[in-house]
């Protein structure tokens, strides 16, 4: 049997232009916007699979709290978001508050490295930990920080290991990489958000869910290709979004954007009421 379960491991308040990008000057914008969303969660999720434990993202740390985690400098952390973070929102908390030793799991995967996706790996040294290799090559030195990407936040020596897509893919992605033996659950390329994003495909009894990170803000976003105003490649971005559309036409899928308040209840939904129907 294999079970999700959401774990939010804080809450974070962005510009509604980060959420919904308007050109012109979309990747501008939400340095100057007044307005605040409303509080979104910082979602990962933990796989109970028959071959044990896996991990998508890790949220962002408690130690975002304290003065001096962010580069004041940085424009994007001093103007465009806040956070909301406890002590026990902490990532190896939010897992053994559900019963599970952190130790255990197999191997945790990152959507991508910006630092609420990826900031929780501070708590969780040791583990294996799959990202695409561009991802990595983006978040080397201070172009890496410009762009949101902390490396010195993370364990003391991390290495990740890359995803290799050697699998064969679901219709429309072009490439896949298979977690568990027996591919229940794989991983998808979903650029656009950041150039080396990936999601989680999970197949489940009669549905599936993917666990999409930022390949949008919210389904709705999604349901209507409206991408961010962050994302460093539009084309690219949109093109995600009809790839995952036509995923959700063609089978009846659970759509989990990592910030999208609506995702743990639509998971539990599918989980325990009403599995979903294709998208029409």
């Amino acid at each position: 049997m294999i079970r999700i379960h959401p774990l939010q491991t804080s809450s974070v308040y962005l510009r509604p232009s980060q959420i919904i990008g308007r050109a012109p000057a979309r990747r501008l914008r939400p340095l100057f916007d007044p307005r605040w969303s409303e509080k979104l969660p910082v979602l990962a999720w933990l796989i109970e699979h028959p071959e044990g434990l896996f991990l998508v993202d890790t949220g962002e740390s408690p130690r975002a709290m304290e003065k001096g985690y962010f580069p004041p400098w940085h424009p994007y952390f001093r103007r465009a978001l806040r956070f909301e973070i406890a002590p026990e929102d902490a990532i190896d908390a939010r897992i053994r508050g559900l019963g599970f030793d952190p130790h255990d799991i197999r191997a945790v995967v990152l959507t991508h490295l910006h630092t609420d996706h990826a900031g929780g790996l501070f708590h969780l040294p040791r583990l294996r930990v799959l990202l695409t290799h561009i991802e990595w090559q983006l978040a080397q030195g201070f172009a890496g920080v410009l762009r949101g990407y902390f490396l010195g936040h993370l364990p003391e020596n991390f290495r990740p290991a890359f995803i290799r897509f050697d699998a064969e893919p679901p219709a429309p992605f072009p490439r896949a990489m298979a977690l568990t033996e027996d591919r229940a659950i794989i991983i998808v390329p979903t650029p656009g958000h950041s150039s080396g994003h990936v999601s989680v495909l999970v197949r489940l009894d009669g549905y599936q869910v993917l666990l999409a990170g930022d390949t949008s803000y919210t389904a709705a976003a999604a349901d209507d290709l409206k991408i961010d105003g962050v994302t460093p490649n539009p084309h690219s971005a949109r093109a995600t979004l009809r790839r995952i559309n036509a995923l959700r036409r063609h089978t009846p899928t659970v759509y989990l954007p990592s910030h999208d308040p609506e995702s743990p209840a639509r998971l539990a939904q599918a989980a325990h009421a009403a599995p979903p129907r294709a998208m029409p």
